[in-house]
């Protein structure tokens, strides 16, 4: 099965030290080589997005950010491959041991992956299937 998994940081967070880009990035390489990570990206910190809406009269609007408003912005996305959600919950925590320890340079970190399961499209088939 694969799993998305999607981080979201207080608007507030550091960034991550060296040391833990460090870690992180050694975790990936391991993550990658044993076949359970498929891919992994990290996103600016909110200064550069936009909100693209569509309203329920079909009205699209464009926002450009940074968004004030927002608590907690992108931070990355992780794509899995596990056999079960809780494999999957297994990795990302393994994963955010390696980031957020004390304040470190800039302030304090805190975040969240939400971590979602992925549908399959089948080949030739309309029915979106788990997989």
């Amino acid at each position: 099965m694969r799993f998305m998994s999607i981080s979201t940081v207080k608007s507030t967070s550091r960034l991550p030290t060296e040391a833990e880009m460090a870690a992180m990035q050694k975790f990936i390489v391991e993550g990658m080589k044993a076949g359970w990570l498929i891919e992994i990206e990290g996103v600016t910190f909110g200064t550069t997005g936009v909100r693209v809406h569509k309203d329920a009269s079909g009205k699209i609007t464009v926002t450009d950010g940074p968004f004030a408003e927002t608590k907690e912005i992108l931070g990355g996305y992780a794509l899995l491959k596990a056999a079960s959600m809780n494999e999957a919950v297994e990795y990302t925590r393994r994963f955010l041991d390696h980031v957020g320890h004390g304040t470190g340079e800039g302030g304090t970190w805190e975040g969240t992956w939400e971590t979602y399961q992925l549908f399959e499209m089948p080949t030739g088939e309309g029915n979106a299937t788990p997989r």
